[in-house]
């Protein structure tokens, strides 16, 4: 027998423990109020590929993310910048009896809360893909994980900060000024590859009211940043900015309490600046709560929810950025919304309502409507309008008044 095929049939166990899954999107975006000078619309094509391999107690895992922007097919002066290949999770795990170690480039979720996670902050976003996309750019970190009967305990160490790219000024989300440029190139206190250092214990209790708990210390860079200009923003003359990353001390938890048919989230965090002129101590509270009414038509089930959000700045001062400097969205927020899921087979669910700023007078509708087709097709239909504040310079404000709709079809594999 030839080497070829003694290689091939030596490759077949290990191809054997290989998973391949992944999909492709169509998003089409029609913005029927936006500023003057955007694009009234656009379409994009997403990819997601997934890799798995299991072997014992070994597992390793590699995802892709791309995005092709329609108008970045055309001349530059229509391009919105949004189109990119990226490498998100490439990782290796290995489980021992009470115990794990994993190392590469990976994603986590923290959180609790519908609207906004504001303790998820170990990965960046990608802001090119709008404001309201929760796209996670992976992050390079090794983690030991020690579990117990009821939870877990983590020492997570992340090893590089990432630049934040984002979309040109003809896309409508852009929300910089025509006279300021974006420089993408992250600026650091000390080296982009300082580890920050997290650890986290998360817990369930097994009682009448099952209460779900995790509490996270960081030592590093936060996931807050602000951006620095280089002279003065009076529209005279052209201007550049740069991302800032700073040093901190932190203290997270997010929680989920159980009571009958009533779910109650918290999110929590206190941030102490460790040294810099611009941005001061500040601590950021959600709290949420969810009351579900099950069959209120067939199998259908209606969820209710509010939440509430908080942020506070603890020193002021002429060089410290305000929380509208930050763009900071959640700083006084109210959300107010509905979740109707059908329970059936195409997993068909309709969630919405409305984000009202408390301070600055503007409000944020959405509503979105997600099933299935035939298994392997996915429906999402998306709509959003914003009233920015009229008379406060919000980062809704600078995006200006907004109605959208958008329709995203999926297949998955």
């Amino acid at each position: 027998m030839k080497p070829a095929p003694l290689l091939l049939l030596a490759a077949l166990p290990l191809l054997a423990d290989i998973d391949i899954r992944g999909h492709a999107d169509l998003l089409g975006d029609a913005f029927l109020i936006h500023p003057e000078g955007k694009h009234k619309n656009d379409f994009t094509l997403l990819g997601n590929l997934e890799a798995e391999y299991t072997r014992g107690s070994f597992r390793g895992f590699a995802q892709f993310n791309a995005q092709q922007d329609y108008y970045d097919l055309l001349g530059s002066d229509q391009h919105n910048g949004r189109s990119f290949f990226r490498l998100d999770e490439l990782y290796a795990s290995y489980d021992f009896d009470e115990d794990q170690l994993m190392a590469g480039r990976n994603i986590r979720f923290w959180g609790a809360l519908e609207v906004r996670n504001i303790v998820d902050g170990f990965n960046p976003v990608d802001v090119r893909s709008g404001p309201f996309e929760n796209d996670k750019m992976g992050a390079w970190n090794a983690a030991w994980t020690h579990y117990t009967d009821t939870g877990s305990l983590s020492l997570i160490a992340k090893f590089y900060e990432e630049d934040q790219k984002m979309a040109k000024p003809p896309y409508v989300y852009y929300f910089f000024p025509p006279f300021a440029r974006y420089d993408s190139d992250l600026q650091t206190e000390k080296s982009r590859t300082r580890p920050t250092v997290y650890l986290r214990y998360s817990g369930s209790t097994e009682t009448e009211y099952p209460l779900d708990y995790a509490v996270i210390l960081q030592h590093g860079y936060d996931a807050q940043r602000y951006f620095l200009p280089d002279g003065p923003l009076n529209g005279t003359q052209p201007v550049t900015l740069t991302e800032q990353a700073y040093l901190v001390n932190k203290a997270m938890t997010y929680d989920t309490l159980v009571v009958g048919e009533t779910l109650f989230k918290l999110e929590a965090l206190y941030t102490d600046v460790i040294d810099n002129k611009h941005i001061a101590d500040y601590y950021h509270i959600g709290a949420g709560v969810e009351h579900t009414l099950t069959q209120v038509h067939g199998d259908a089930d209606l969820g209710l929810l509010a939440e509430y959000y908080r942020y506070e700045a603890l020193e002021s001062g002429p060089e410290r950025y305000t929380d509208l400097e930050l763009f900071q969205i959640f700083q006084n927020d109210l959300f107010v919304g509905v979740r109707y899921s059908w329970n059936n087979l195409n997993d068909a669910s309709l969630v919405g309502g409305v984000v009202s700023d408390l301070e600055y007078n503007e409000q944020s509708w959405y509503a979105q409507y997600e099933t299935r087709l035939f298994d392997t097709l996915k429906f999402n239909l998306d709509y959003r309008y914003i009233e920015p504040s009229k008379n406060t310079l919000t980062a809704f404000h600078l995006l200006g008044r907004l109605q959208t709709i958008s329709l995203k079809l999926g297949y998955y594999f």
